[in-house]
């Protein structure tokens, strides 16, 4: 068996301790809590999904059987239960589209995060301002909804994060109109 040497970390310095090597951990393992929370996610909403489905068909079975139904209040109440049931469908299915748009933003910051990692770890590019500037370009490139687009430019402007966030979520709402921004 070879002697392998334990590798340098913060809490085990030695003299090939580096920061730029517990910075691409960082990275890394900021890029599997996001990948695995995703697919945690997905298998979920998998299973809601497919239960959705069946819902709505069942949904149409009945609308279809109370047609035959003769006029009076148990016909109404099955229509009008039937109608309820479809408007929570509904709002589940947004509620779907917003999960999505959550899950896209997850992906665009898990691939971020990674290109950043390969070029902190490559000391040929580390340094170079093309590089850095070429990341950005890629990042803001992934971007489909202009409120990203515009947290991206005044992140990178220099503005703080929560001012951002209060003029991202401003820019979203004029943009909107109020209504769902598809992307």
């Amino acid at each position: 068996m070879e002697n392998v040497q334990p590798l340098s970390t913060a809490s085990n310095p030695d003299l090939d301790w580096s920061q730029v090597r517990e910075t691409v951990a960082l990275l890394n393992l900021a890029v599997a809590r996001i990948e695995h929370s995703m697919r945690d996610g997905n298998d979920s909403v998998e299973t809601l999904t497919d239960w959705f489905t069946t819902m709505v068909k069942n949904m149409q079975v009945i609308k279809t059987a109370t047609e035959d139904l003769p006029e009076g209040e148990t016909k109404q109440a099955i229509q009008n239960n039937s109608r309820a049931a479809a408007e929570h469908v509904q709002s589940a299915i947004i509620a779907f589209q917003f999960y999505d748009k959550l899950t896209q933003r997850l992906a665009h910051v898990s691939k971020s995060l990674n290109a950043m990692a390969s070029l902190v770890s490559d000391p040929q590019r580390l340094y170079v301002p093309d590089e850095w500037s070429g990341l950005q370009t890629m990042i803001k490139s992934r971007y489909t909804l202009d409120a990203d687009k515009k947290m991206f430019e005044d992140i990178m402007s220099g503005m703080s994060i929560e001012d951002a966030l209060q003029n991202g979520i401003k820019h979203a709402k004029q943009q909107s109109g109020g209504d769902i921004e598809l992307f």
